[in-house]
């Protein structure tokens, strides 16, 4: 066993505590000589040989009554004010408990008629604040992916354009025309032109803040705040310009889309700096912006379409708001396939240099392997690959394109040649025809081999009454129901779960009352899901007696959960 350390010191040790505590002692003598620390002398009293010694008694004690006298009252008057003090802090209390009940009462009444704030993750607010764009604009601009420029036409935004009157104009800004082949990007130009003005686009990326600067090796400094090059910026000005000198007055340009087409980086370039936030992800703006570009032209950001539900698989996968880092793993592996099956098999293959593959997931598992990413024990990592696969598509990575319609398909109801004769009113279409054709010249593009087919869906249809969108909680996690709602839901239940008990307990009494030969009765007009339910509890019970007994039928097996039990 082991002993307790011995408390033994050396002689040497302990006469120095001593010697310590000594000196500490005195020391603590000297300062309470210094201070002058006295003790209270006792009152000597009066003496005896003092004349009118009983009166000077008579009156120190009736000094010490006067005292306690009005000590007491003072007592008394504090009571008195702490009751008047916890009076009117009970009657407040019970006013505001009044109030909380009321106002209960009347939110409970005024639930449906009420408005809540809305989230602003949430579809409905997206849908408020593209309305308030388009109202407050004069001309709006409906950008398109020059890649799928039909896919990115929505029906209902156009439509509210072109019927809303008011002298309101809609322009189409043709963006991403570098990642398209030359003869591609003529066709489409030609083919959009017949409907609304069209301008050919190529916005300014890599672009920073202001304030961000960078020095190199000989300590220059860069501004990163200036864009790359970007082309088709004069001529959309221009015509802007042009436009307001012929209303007389400044106008307001608001820009609108579905997500990642390029609404946010065309008016950082159209500006010159990083004004408005970018960025892969879909669905960063999420409310309505005003950019100033000069005296004449204010620019209008505005939150992206929401995609109808009612879409292809294919629409969906590109143009809907979806997450990739939040977003499930089975929607995202639709997309994919959507994407992969709408493309020529050959291309992607040659693209990402892949051999052969029979479906989407085979596809996806020899990308993970070949880059690398893979989970434990070698298997591949489908769920973030796909979000990579995703991501490319819908950034400015990949170089797809896809044909436009023939000349024998009609343009859609709404657009009448009246419509299109008022679109095209006070704008010079021949100087946008030779702008057009400057930008195109000017650019370096994709040779026709290396940019993939795509075959396009159509026009995707989007939501912009705030009325008619549909919230999904598996995508938008933000819109979920408060907790107070969540609490008064739970103590409904939990009342319900009583009341159901007391019906229970008064029923088994009732029974109990009967006699034995109903019992029987009863018994013998059971209901056939009863009878089906004990079929299933006793195939139940057979099984668990057969796994059970399994241990005892091997030879000489120790069954552990024996000897537990």
């Amino acid at each position: 066993e082991l002993r307790k350390a011995s408390k033994r010191l050396s002689c040497h040790k302990r006469y120095k505590i001593q010697k310590k505590i000594r000196e500490h002692h005195r020391k603590v003598r000297k300062e309470a000589k210094k201070r002058g620390h006295k003790k209270p002398k006792k009152d000597p009293g009066v003496p005896s040989a003092a004349p009118f010694k009983e009166e000077l008694l008579r009156e120190a004690e009736q000094r010490k009554q006067r005292l306690e006298e009005l000590k007491q009252k003072q007592k008394l008057n504090r009571q008195k004010e702490h009751e008047k003090k916890r009076k009117l802090e009970a009657k407040k209390n019970a006013a505001k408990i009044k109030e909380k009940a009321e106002e209960k009462e009347s939110s409970g009444k005024s639930k449906g008629k009420t408005k809540k704030p809305l989230n602003k993750n949430s579809k409905k607010s997206f849908c408020r604040e593209l309305n308030k764009v388009l109202e407050a604009s004069d001309v709006v601009l409906e950008v398109l992916d020059a890649r799928d420029p039909m896919g990115c036409r929505c029906p209902q935004l156009e439509q509210a354009v072109t019927c809303s009157g008011g002298n309101k104009k809609l322009l189409l800004v043709l963006n991403k025309i570098d990642l398209v082949p030359k003869d591609n990007l003529e066709k489409w130009l030609n083919y959009l032109k017949k409907e609304f003005p069209t301008v050919a686009f190529k916005s300014a990326t890599l672009m920073k803040d202001k304030t961000m600067e960078q020095v190199t090796k000989r300590r220059a400094r860069v501004d990163l705040s200036k864009p790359s090059q970007c082309f088709g910026t004069k001529c959309l000005l221009k015509l802007l310009q042009e436009h307001a000198k012929t209303q007389n007055k400044a106008i307001q340009v608001g820009v609108v889309g579905f997500p990642n087409v390029g609404k946010s980086s065309i008016i950082n370039s159209l500006k010159g700096v990083r004004v408005c936030n970018v960025s892969i992800a879909r669905g960063v703006t999420k409310s309505m912006q005003i950019v100033h570009i000069d005296k004449q032209t204010k620019m209008l950001d505005s939150p992206s379409i929401i995609a109808d539900p009612s879409n292809s698989a294919l629409a969906l996968a590109l143009r809907s708001i979806i997450d990739t880092e939040e977003a499930d793993l089975a929607d995202v592996l639709e997309a994919v396939n959507a994407i992969i099956n709408n493309c020529s098999k050959q291309q992607v293959m040659m693209h990402y240099s892949m051999p052969d593959f029979r479906n989407p997931e085979e596809f996806l598992s020899l990308l993970a392997q070949k880059r690398g990413m893979l989970k434990k024990g070698g298997v591949p990592d489908i769920e973030n690959i796909a979000k990579l696969v995703l991501c490319d598509w819908t950034g400015g990575k990949i170089s797809y394109h896809s044909e436009p319609p023939g000349s024998q398909t009609s343009p859609p109801p709404y657009l009448t040649e009246q419509k299109i004769a008022e679109m095209q009113e006070g704008f010079n279409l021949k100087n946008l025809e030779e702008e057009n054709s400057n930008t195109v010249q000017a650019l370096k593009y994709p040779s026709p081999a290396s940019s993939i087919i795509f075959q396009s869906g159509g026009m995707a249809n989007g939501t912009i009454e705030e009325n008619k969108v549909i919230e999904e909680g598996s995508k938008w996690k933000n819109m979920e129901r408060t907790k107070e709602e969540e609490e008064e839901e739970e103590e409904e239940e939990e009342e319900e779960f009583t009341e159901s008990d007391d019906d229970d307990v008064e029923e088994e009494e009732e029974n109990d009352v009967k006699e034995v030969p109903s019992k029987a009765k009863l018994g013998k007009q059971a209901n056939p899901t009863n009878s089906e339910e004990q079929m299933a509890e006793g195939e139940h019970s057979t099984s668990l007696s057969f796994s059970l007994d399994k241990p005892a039928e091997e030879d000489d097996a120790y069954d552990f959960n024996t000897d537990y039990v």
